[in-house]
């Protein structure tokens, strides 16, 4: 049963246009998924297990997988805190209060909103941002 999980979920991932299914490697045991190895970006990462999460049988689905840029993709900060900024600018579900910062193309959240969807707009703007190894939300409701 668990070789017929993993097949499902190797084949879900790589099925996935949204996801770089190269490095992820699956292992299941008694139904519950680990997914290993490194994406491209922290959005790939949430995408994968989401997709993982879908198969038949899967009871819980562990993320293991590191966030990894090819080192011809990764920017300058002030460059990637423009995109990510741009990002959240174009979020209309996210107020003008939240700013990100970046270093080493990890990101941090700060500001404050009304509402806790406005806290997880900002972070689901800039997690599917080229270039954004992780995101940290200190953005306070």
């Amino acid at each position: 049963m668990d070789e017929d999980i993993r097949a499902a979920v190797h084949e879900k991932l790589v099925a996935d246009p949204r996801i770089d299914a190269d490095d992820i490697v699956v292992v299941v045991f008694n139904g519950e998924v680990s997914l290993n190895g490194t994406v491209p970006s922290q959005d790939q990462c949430s995408e994968a297990v989401a997709a993982a999460g879908r198969v038949a049988g899967v009871t819980v689905v562990h993320d293991l997988m590191a966030v990894a840029l090819p080192s011809r993709d990764y920017g300058d900060d002030a460059a990637l805190a423009q995109l990510v900024n741009d990002a959240l600018a174009a979020n209309r579900a996210v107020p003008d209060s939240v700013r990100a910062t970046c270093r080493d193309g990890d990101i941090l959240l700060t500001g404050t909103v009304s509402y806790g969807t406005q806290r997880a707009a900002a972070e689901d703007a800039v997690a599917g941002v080229a270039g954004v190894l992780s995101v940290t939300n200190q953005i306070e409701v």
